[in-house]
């Protein structure tokens, strides 16, 4: 059976912080902490957030990492308790917000946050208590404004999902603006991420056209205008156009994702060093190697049609089609470069097997299988 949900309130404009205030009245919030992280407040768009706050009374937890960790969940949680808050407002990319997601289950729910990971059969455990959470993101990458998920590395040194249509922000205030600030190996990584959400929840088998369709159209603004966005990040057609790949990647990846996610999440898990979108950027030739002997992936035309977004001739030129991208990013030109070291590849399968996107790629991978993948990626 399918099951296919939109829920999310979406405010997507330039100069769209301005409604936070209005957006914390309409979702019942008083007294909100402000979740970011140090990156966000030097770069001064966290003071564009407190200022479109309009003077109600907040708390800030600014120690996000670059990866989140259950013990920043905690720190953060602390805070909202002791500060008396009554909602969260996440400024930052990805991590910021997964951050406050993990804030919301952890301030609401018995400890610890593991119980509730995904993989450990947790979801149902998510209830409505969760804290309302407004999302405001600063990157263009991992869509977690719109999405039901968060990744967190737990105590344990894991980096698990945790999964539940609870946790899908109230309200996701998109505003372009706030990423023109943006460095340009940032904006190459997170859009690359974004590019790989609308990939492989394309290439997933799972029945649900409305994704499809949004991950094509998003797919092909991501594709078309993040270099533009790299090279000049004050282009604001480019920055607007890469938001809404992003934006568009994660409402589709309700869908499922895949072997890309399986091991950048393993991956991350072992060395949290480690750039999600860029590990993603690097995984992606391989997986799309391997999903193209998928019956599903066959069936469905769907690399030729992901080609015909990417204005390439036909889904055989994807994988170099992404190299070249990714060298023209200035990207690393493989997991060597990142100081990936063959000897953790046990370790890295080990986590791919056991991850959430695992089962939902188009064509089940063995450990062997994975091993080749890794090469590949080197």
């Amino acid at each position: 059976m399918a099951f296919i949900y939109y829920v999310t309130q979406i405010q997507f404009e330039f100069g769209a912080i301005r409604l936070l205030k209005s957006e914390c009245e309409r979702v019942g919030i008083t007294r909100p902490l402000v979740v970011t992280d140090a990156g966000v407040r030097a770069a001064g768009v966290l003071q564009k957030a407190l200022d479109a706050l309009g003077g109600l009374p907040h708390a800030v937890f600014d120690g996000t990492p670059s990866n989140p960790t259950e013990a920043a969940v905690r720190a953060a949680a602390e805070i909202y308790r002791a500060q008396g808050c009554d909602g969260l407002v996440a400024v930052g990319g990805g991590s910021a917000i997964d951050c406050a997601k993990g804030v919301a289950i952890l301030a609401t729910h018995d400890g610890p946050l593991t119980r509730y990971a995904t993989i450990e059969g947790g979801s149902p455990r998510i209830t409505e208590r969760v804290a309302p959470l407004i999302a405001v993101p600063t990157t263009s990458g991992t869509g977690s404004e719109v999405a039901r998920g968060a990744i967190v590395i737990v105590d344990d040194h894991r980096k698990l999902g945790f999964h539940s249509w609870h946790l899908v922000p109230k309200t996701a205030i998109c505003d372009p603006e706030l990423t023109l600030g943006l460095p340009p190996k940032l904006t190459a990584a997170t859009g690359m991420d974004a590019i790989a959400h609308c990939m492989e929840t394309f290439m997933s088998s799972a029945f649900n056209p409305p994704a499809d369709g949004i991950a094509l159209d998003g797919l092909e603004r991501g594709w078309a205008h993040i270099e533009r966005a790299t090279r000049d990040g004050s282009d604001r057609e480019a920055r607007l156009n890469l938001m809404s790949a992003s934006m568009q990647g994660a409402m589709a990846f309700q869908k499922g994702l895949g072997c890309v996610h399986s091991l950048s999440h393993s991956l991350g898990g072992v060395d949290p060093r480690l750039h999600h979108g860029t590990l993603n950027a690097m995984f992606l030739p391989a997986v799309v190697r391997f999903n193209a002997q998928s019956p599903a992936v066959q069936k469905d035309r769907r690399l030729d049609r992901m080609a015909h977004a990417m204005g390439l001739r036909s889904g055989a030129d994807i994988p170099e089609a992404i190299r070249a991208m990714n060298a023209r990013l200035d990207l690393p030109s493989g997991l060597a470069a990142m100081g990936v070291q063959r000897e953790s590849f046990d370790k890295i399968i080990d986590g791919a097997m056991a991850d959430h996107c695992h089962k939902t790629n188009p064509r089940e991978a063995s450990r062997e299988e994975y091993r080749e993948m890794l090469e590949a990626s080197m």
